[in-house]
C-alpha cells in the first residue's frame, strides 16, 4: 500500500498518508472482530461509543474501532466494504481538511465513516452537496447505514416548514445544499422568538464537491432582500438611448475585465437624448448608473450564455456549472437592465435584509472538511481561507485513461468542424462519447451540427436538464452521445455499458479550454473510473475566449508566418504550455478576487456577529431592563457632550438646545430647565438627567406593568435593531461600490473601507440607542403590541407617541422617502431643530 502511495502522490501527502496507513491497519485489524458480531450487537456498538466518549473518551481514541463499526455494517447494508484507500479518505475528512479523491472512487462512501463518528458528540453533523437531486439521493442511500447503526437523518429542502426544518437539524445526521444551510442561518437571525430558530450550533460539516462550492460559488454572496419602491422606467429611457449607440465611436469594450465606458461622443450623445448641460453632475448620478449598467447588459452579458430568458423571466447561469440559479438576481440594478434588454417587465430593485458569503458561513462551522475530484491546483486558497490542507488519495485501481494531447485549430468555424465530424466517427464505431462544453450557447451549437450529420445524441444544459440523471446515466452506453455543460452530472458516476470496455472506454472531448484547470480536470475525470479505460481529447482554436483573453498575440503572429491552415489542427507542446499560462494567470486573478472580496466581507463579518450575539441576547433574555438603561446612559453622555463642548467655557453652552433635545428624547417638558443646568459641571449635569430618566422608565413601567413592560423592551429593541442593520447593510454596500476609486487618490480602498465602515458602524449603535431610549420612555402602548419582522414595513406599527407633538413627528417619518431634507437645513417635523439633530438622527 506504502509503495502504491509513494508512486501515485507527491512527497507532502506521502509523508501525511504514511502516518494515517497506521491508522488505516489498526482499523483493519478489527474486521474479524466485527464479523463475529450480531447485527443486534454491532448496532449496539453506537450507545457504547456514546458512553465512552461522555466519560472523557476522544473521538481520535475512538476512530479506528467506530470506522470498523461503520465498515462492517456499510457491508451488510449497502453492499459494499471499503477499501484501504477509501479509509485514507475518511480519516483526511475527520482531521478537517480536503480529500482528494479522483471520480468514481466512491467519495459518498468515504463520508460516512467520519459522519459517523463525529455524530456520536451529539452536535449534529451536516453533509453539504451543490444540488437537492444529490442531498435527497444520499440520504436516503446512506441513511439505511446510519439508521442501522442508530442514529437519526434529516433532509434540508427548500420549502420546508420552520418545524420540518428544525426537526431535520436536530437529527444526528443532516443532507442539505450550501444555499439551505446558509440561509437558514441568515432566516435564524431575523426571527422574532427563539423558538422560531431551526439550527443548532454549526458543529462539523463536510462539503461534498468541496471545490464548486468554496471556490467557484465563494464571490457569490447569499442575500436576503426586500422590494425598494422606486420606479422602473428609468431603465427603459436608459435602454432606448443604448440601442441608439455604436461601439468604438459611443462606447468601448474591455473583453478581458468586462467593462464597457462611454467615450466622449457618447457622453455627448446621453446630453443630447436627455437634455442635460453636463451628464456628470451630481444629480444625473443615477441616470448615468443605469446608462453604465445597460451598456453592460447590451455588450457584456449575452443571452443563453450568461443568462438564459424563462418563462418571462431573466435566470442567471452559472459560469461554472452550467446550471440555473433560479430566484438569484444580479445586483445593482444590472437585472433591471436586462430586462429592459430583453423587453420583460421590469421587476423593482430590492434592499438587502442580511446577506453573507459562502466563505464566512462555512468558517464559522467548529470543524469543516471536503472532498472532491479536483482541489490540488487550489490548495493555496484552501490552506488561506479555510485553514484546510488537500491531500491526494490515491486511487484503489491504476488510471488508464488517455490523455491526448490538445488539437488546435486557427479558426472556431474549422474546431468545430472537426469536433462533429470526429464525434460521428467515434459513434459509427460504438464507442459513447462525452461533449463538453462552456456554454449553453456552445452546447445547442454542436447539437446542430450533428443533427447536420444524423448523429443522435442528448443534451444536457441549463435549459434541458430535468432529466440529468437519467442521460447521465445513460452516457457511458454503446452509441451514447452527450453534450454537456460543465455541470456534467457533478456526483453522478457515469458506468459503461457492457462491451464499451473493450471498445476503449467513455471517449470525453471538451470543445474548449476552461479559464481553470481544475474544470478540465473534472471534465477529463468523467471517464476512466475505477479502472476503466477511456479517452479524453480536448479541441481549441486561436479563437477562442480563453486565447483571444490572455493568449499572445505573438503565437497568433507566429502562427500566421506559418501559413497554418484552418482545417489542420496543430500538435504544440508552446502552444499547451501558453494554453496553461494563461489559465495559471486567469486562476491567479480570481484568487486575488475571492481574497480581496473576503477581506472586504470580513468587515461586515465582524459587525455582523456583534449584531447576531446582541439580537441572540435580547431574544434569550429575560429582563433587558439594564440594557435599556444603559442605552439611555449613552444616549445622556452623548446628548450632554454635543451641547456642552470641554473646549468651550460654561457661559457659551447652548443649554436651550440641550434641554429642547433631551426632552425629545428622555425627558418630558418640564422635568428640566435651562435654570436647572446653570452653574452646574458637565458630570453634575450628567448624573441630573439620568436621575429623572430613570424617573421616567420607571414611571412608564409601573404604568403598563412589569411583564408588558420587559416585553415591549425587546419589541422596540428587535424593530431598532432590525431596521438600523438593515439601512447599515446598505449604506455599507454603497460604500464599497465606489470605494475603489480612492486609489487613484494614492489611498488604501481597503484601509479606508475599514474606517469609514467602522465609523458608520459606530453611528448606527449610537442612533439604535437613541431609538431605544426615546421609544422606551416616550412611547405610548397599543393593546395589540406585537413583535414585527423587519420586513414588514408596511404594517401599522406597534407603539405610537404619548402626545400630539410626537403622534405628528411619527407620522410624519415615511413621508421623508419621497423628500428627505438637508442634514443642516430646519426639520419638517416643525421642532424648530437642524434635521441632522433631529428626524436625521433617528435614520427613520
Amino acid at each position: 500500500m506504502i509503495g502504491l502511495i509513494k508512486k501515485v502522490i507527491g512527497d507532502t501527502d506521502q509523508r501525511k498518508t504514511k502516518k494515517m496507513q497506521k491508522t488505516v491497519d489498526e482499523i483493519e485489524g478489527y474486521a474479524d472482530e466485527m464479523k463475529l458480531l450480531s447485527d443486534t450487537d454491532l448496532a449496539a456498538k453506537t450507545e457504547n461509543f456514546k458512553a465512552r466518549y461522555d466519560g472523557g473518551e476522544d473521538l481520535e481514541s475512538l476512530l479506528p474501532e467506530a470506522f470498523a463499526v461503520v465498515r462492517e455494517a456499510s457491508t451488510r447494508i449497502l453492499g459494499l466494504t471499503p477499501y484501504p484507500v477509501q479509509l485514507l479518505g475518511a480519516i483526511v475528512l475527520h482531521h478537517g481538511d480536503t480529500a482528494e479523491m479522483k471520480t468514481g472512487e466512491g467519495k459518498t462512501l468515504v463520508a460516512t465513516m467520519p459522519v459517523y463518528l463525529n455524530a456520536l458528540t451529539g452536535r449534529g453533523v451536516h453533509i453539504v452537496t451543490v444540488n437537492d437531486y444529490l442531498a435527497r439521493r444520499d440520504s436516503e442511500d446512506m441513511g439505511r447505514l446510519y439508521n442501522f447503526l442508530g442514529l437519526t437523518v434529516g433532509l434540508n429542502e427548500k420549502g420546508m416548514s420552520k418545524d420540518e426544518k428544525r426537526e431535520a437539524y436536530a437529527c444526528d445526521v443532516m443532507y442539505g445544499t450550501n444555499n439551505e444551510f446558509g440561509f437558514d442561518y441568515l432566516r435564524d437571525n431575523m426571527v422574532l422568538y427563539p423558538e422560531q430558530m431551526v439550527q443548532r450550533k454549526l458543529h462539523y460539516a463536510i462539503v461534498d464537491e468541496v471545490d464548486s462550492i468554496l471556490i467557484d460559488e465563494a464571490r457569490t454572496p447569499l442575500i436576503i432582500s426586500g422590494s425598494v419602491e422606486q420606479s422602473t422606467d428609468m431603465y427603459v429611457q436608459a435602454d432606448g438611448f443604448v440601442r441608439l449607440l455604436k461601439e468604438e465611436d459611443d462606447y468601448t469594450y474591455e473583453e478581458s475585465s468586462k467593462n464597457v465606458r462611454l467615450t466622449e461622443e457618447g457622453v455627448n450623445k446621453a446630453e443630447n437624448y436627455f437634455n442635460l448641460s453636463n451628464l456628470f453632475e451630481q444629480g444625473n448620478v443615477q441616470l448615468t448608473h443605469n446608462i453604465n449598467q445597460s451598456l453592460k447588459a447590451h455588450r457584456a452579458m449575452q443571452r443563453d450564455d450568461d443568462y438564459v430568458v424563462e418563462d418571462g423571466d431573466v435566470v442567471i447561469v452559472d459560469s461554472f456549472t452550467g446550471r440555473l440559479m433560479k430566484g438569484r438576481r444580479y445586483g445593482d440594478g444590472l437585472h433591471q437592465a436586462i430586462e429592459a434588454k430583453e423587453q420583460l417587465p421590469i421587476k423593482k430593485e430590492s434592499m438587502t435584509l442580511a446577506s453573507i458569503t459562502f466563505q464566512n458561513f462555512f468558517r464559522m462551522y467548529q470543524k469543516l472538511a471536503g472532498m472532491t475530484g479536483t482541489a490540488k491546483t487550489e490548495e493555496e486558497e484552501f490552506q488561506n481561507i479555510y485553514n484546510m490542507n488537500v491531500i491526494s488519495i490515491p486511487t484503489n485501481e491504476p488510471i488508464v485513461r488517455e490523455d491526448r494531447a490538445d488539437l488546435i485549430y486557427k479558426t472556431m468555424d474549422a474546431k468545430f468542424k472537426a469536433v462533429a465530424d470526429d464525434i460521428k466517427e467515434i459513434n459509427q464505431r460504438g464507442q459513447p462519447v462525452l461533449v463538453g462544453t462552456a456554454s449553453v450557447d456552445t452546447s445547442e451549437y454542436v447539437s446542430k451540427l450533428l443533427k447536420k450529420r444524423r448523429v443522435p445524441h442528448d443534451v444536457l444544459n441549463a435549459k434541458h436538464h430535468a432529466n440529468e440523471a437519467e442521460i447521465i446515466k445513460n452516457a457511458g452506453q454503446k452509441n451514447a452521445v452527450t453534450i454537456a455543460t460543465n455541470m456534467a452530472g457533478r456526483g453522478t458516476d457515469i458506468k459503461l455499458g457492457d462491451g464499451v470496455p473493450d471498445l476503449g472506454g467513455l471517449f470525453v472531448i471538451g470543445t474548449e479550454r476552461h479559464e481553470s484547470r481544475r474544470i478540465d480536470n473534472q471534465l477529463r475525470g468523467r471517464s476512466g473510473r475505477q479502472g476503466d479505460p477511456g479517452v479524453s481529447q480536448f479541441y481549441l482554436s486561436m479563437e477562442d475566449v480563453l486565447m483571444r483573453r490572455f493568449g499572445s498575440e505573438n503565437m497568433q503572429n507566429m502562427l500566421n508566418k506559418m501559413g497554418m491552415e484552418e482545417d489542420t489542427p496543430l500538435e504544440s507542446r508552446m502552444v499547451s504550455r501558453a494554453v496553461e499560462q494563461a489559465q495559471k494567470r486567469v486562476e491567479g486573478h480570481n484568487f486575488d478576487a475571492r481574497k480581496q472580496i473576503l477581506e472586504y466581507d470580513d468587515v461586515m463579518r465582524e459587525q455582523r456577529d456583534i449584531i447576531y450575539e446582541q439580537r441572540m441576547e435580547v431574544l434569550e433574555s429575560e429582563n433587558l431592563e439594564e440594557i435599556v438603561q444603559g442605552m439611555i446612559h449613552n444616549v445622556v453622555d452623548r446628548t450632554i457632550a454635543r451641547f456642552t463642548s470641554e473646549e468651550e467655557v460654561p457661559e457659551d453652552w447652548d443649554l436651550a438646545g440641550l434641554v429642547a433635545e433631551l426632552n425629545a428624547m428622555v425627558l418630558y417638558s418640564g422635568d428640566i430647565t435651562q435654570n436647572d443646568l446653570y452653574g452646574l459641571e458637565q458630570d453634575e449635569i450628567q448624573e441630573l438627567v439620568k436621575g429623572k430618566a430613570a424617573a421616567n422608565y420607571k414611571a412608564k413601567e409601573a404604568e403598563i406593568g412589569e411583564e408588558k413592560m420587559r416585553e415591549f423592551e425587546k419589541v422596540i429593541m428587535l424593530r431598532a435593531v432590525d431596521r438600523k442593520w438593515m439601512n447599515h447593510i446598505d449604506q455599507m454596500d454603497q460604500l464599497r461600490q465606489g470605494i475603489h476609486l480612492r486609489a487613484y487618490g494614492q489611498s488604501n480602498p481597503l484601509r479606508d473601507y475599514r474606517f469609514e465602515g467602522y465609523n458608520m458602524f459606530e453611528d448606527m449603535v449610537a442612533s439604535i440607542e437613541e431609538e431605544v431610549s426615546r421609544y422606551a420612555i416616550k412611547a405610548r402602548l397599543k393593546n395589540n403590541m406585537e413583535r414585527e419582522a423587519v420586513a414588514d414595513e408596511s404594517k401599522s406599527k406597534a407603539v405610537h407617541g404619548n402626545n400630539n407633538k410626537e403622534e405628528e413627528k411619527k407620522k410624519k417619518q415615511p413621508i421623508r422617502k419621497a423628500k428627505q431634507a438637508g442634514r443642516n437645513e430646519p426639520c419638517p417635523c416643525g421642532s424648530g431643530k437642524k434635521y441632522k439633530h433631529c428626524c436625521g438622527a433617528q435614520g427613520a
